[in-house]
């Protein structure tokens, strides 16, 4: 099983669960269905950062560079809220790491401001300026009030 696992990792999920639906325990490849369920769940907490990333620095970018907002800015924000809060719904244990990761996300949310504003680091504060709360909500646009955004 574990050639298998190496050469053709499609055909070795298939054939796992074939074993699994037939309770042949014995033969399960149990290294490797471990370090790949494991793997799953450290795919699930980077999606919840990446999503928080890209979403952090498009609220950034919103309320420091107002003079260049676009709709495409606000598709953004929208879906990127919408997949965050669906990803919580689906896996709402991730609100376990909610902390960590949005100081993880804010880190990349800066850089990615800075580089598709071109304006300095200092121009953004070190810490995330926004609530968990704000960032979740779908009327939360900085600088901006509800009554503004074009629906």
């Amino acid at each position: 099983m574990t050639s298998l696992y190496q050469t053709d990792f499609y055909a070795w999920t298939q054939a796992q669960a074939k074993l699994l639906h037939q309770q042949q325990w014995s033969k399960l490849d149990l290294a490797n269905l471990i370090e790949e369920i494991e793997s799953l769940g450290k795919q699930q907490r980077q999606e919840f950062r990446n999503r928080l990333s890209i979403l952090i620095g498009h609220l950034l970018k919103w309320q420091y560079q107002s003079e260049r907002r676009s709709r495409s800015w606000l598709a953004t924000i929208r879906v990127q809220r919408r997949d965050t809060i669906r990803l919580l719904r689906d896996n709402p244990s991730l609100k376990n790491y909610l902390q960590e990761t949005l100081l993880e996300a804010y880190e990349n949310s800066r850089d990615l401001a800075v580089s598709e504003t071109n304006l300095p680091y200092k121009t953004f504060p070190q810490n995330c300026p926004y609530t968990w709360e704000e960032i979740i909500e779908n009327s939360f646009y900085p600088g901006e009030s509800s009554t503004e955004i074009d629906e």
